[in-house]
């Protein structure tokens, strides 16, 4: 694009991310953040005619990525929790009779992964003061709806591929009905984890209210007006014809990507006893990394390979999607996943800056991902 009058940012303020109307002269890279201590990195300005990044060898924002805080091991952090999720999610869905649907929602669940929506609800947890006992119940239940989201995706009917996490998507490795009722079966498996009293710490830490409202997030998160209505969108705005607008792609991905992200983040902080107020900053921070992740997977999917991404790439370009790249440009999508990485952080500043680590280490994570 020769110019770019209308900038796309999420601020934290409003109920979802907004345009802002800048003019070509203003449109600089934000100042990034310091991983664990918030803090504002070295400045620097772009000069008016800065060499173009060599990608192949670049991380997908910039080559110097931020200095990782020796005071919080952040990879052994994952590794635990994941490893937590996986034994969670392992035990709640067992192998039973039908087998062939559940080998399927297992073969499609214990795929592997680095599990950041179930890790976001549980350290979301953690920052207002709970227990990852609170939150497992939330996390397993979020990671079902995102394995049923990616079931679904990899259909003929809709996305069409057949690589998911480095081994042939669900469909290819059972068929198409039995990919159809697992995702369907680890929907309705979700709420009724998510539901059960029994799922929690009998102590009673985590009370009724806030599994009722917890319920209600997620469905909120996966129906008409979040998923579904994302998907549909983006259908809607794929093939032949006027790519979708600034306002149509982030419609797609505020629901899409975003929207199970909030979820994961808001549904933790829920359970773990959080204020409306706090509630309200982490949805914020959840938003802005929701869509964080889906323009750097847009840029990864122009400058991987379908080895390093474990899924096929470029398939966005060949099915006619609208991606931010296509609308933006390369060095300005990655301008742009910049202000998304520096106004989540924002959210974080109110709260208790030595439980925030994980958050502001995910958000990078995000940022920064190879693949």
């Amino acid at each position: 694009m020769a110019s770019l009058t209308r900038y796309l940012y999420c601020n934290g303020v409003g109920p979802r991310a907004h345009l802002l109307s800048l003019s070509p002269s203003a449109f600089r890279p934000p100042t990034l953040l310091t991983p664990a201590l918030g803090k504002p990195a070295a400045a620097h300005r772009r000069r008016p005619n800065p060499p173009r990044v060599v990608v192949a060898d670049a991380s997908p924002l910039s080559a110097a990525e931020p200095a990782t805080a020796a005071a919080f091991d952040f990879k052994g952090y994952m590794l635990q929790k994941a490893a937590a999720v996986e034994r969670a999610l392992d035990e709640t869905v067992p192998l039973a009779y039908p087998e062939r649907v559940h080998e399927a929602m297992r073969y499609s669940l214990l795929a592997g992964g680095k599990r950041i929506r179930p890790v976001l609800c549980l350290a979301a947890c953690e920052v207002v003061g709970g227990r990852d006992a609170w939150a497992m119940p939330a996390a397993v239940a979020v990671e079902m709806i995102h394995t049923m989201s990616l079931i679904h995706d990899d259909l003929p009917c809709m996305d069409n591929d057949d690589l998911r996490r480095g081994r042939p998507s669900c469909h290819r490795a059972f068929d198409e009905p039995i990919a159809v009722l697992a995702g369907d079966a680890l929907v309705s498996f979700a709420f009724a984890h998510l539901a059960d009293p029994s799922s929690y710490p009998a102590d009673a830490s985590v009370t009724t209210d806030r599994i009722v409202r917890a319920v209600g997030e997620l469905a909120s998160c996966g129906g008409a007006k979040g998923l579904v209505a994302g998907q549909v969108a983006d259908i809607v705005a794929t093939g032949p014809g006027a790519p979708a607008s600034l306002d149509q792609l982030e419609f797609i991905h505020l629901h899409k990507t975003a929207a199970l992200m909030e979820a994961s983040v808001v549904i933790g902080a829920i359970v773990g006893g959080a204020s409306d107020d706090q509630i309200e900053r982490l949805r914020q921070y959840a938003r802005c990394i929701g869509l964080l992740f889906q323009v750097v997977d847009d840029i990864l999917d122009v400058t991987k390979s379908s080895e390093e991404l474990g899924k096929t790439a470029g398939k966005d370009v060949a099915s006619g999607k609208t991606t931010y790249p296509k609308l933006l440009g390369l060095e300005r999508s990655k301008e742009f996943a910049e202000r998304l990485l520096k106004d989540s952080k924002d959210q974080l500043a109110g709260f208790d800056p030595t439980k925030t680590a994980p958050l502001l280490h995910l958000a990078d994570n995000i940022a920064y991902r190879q693949m």
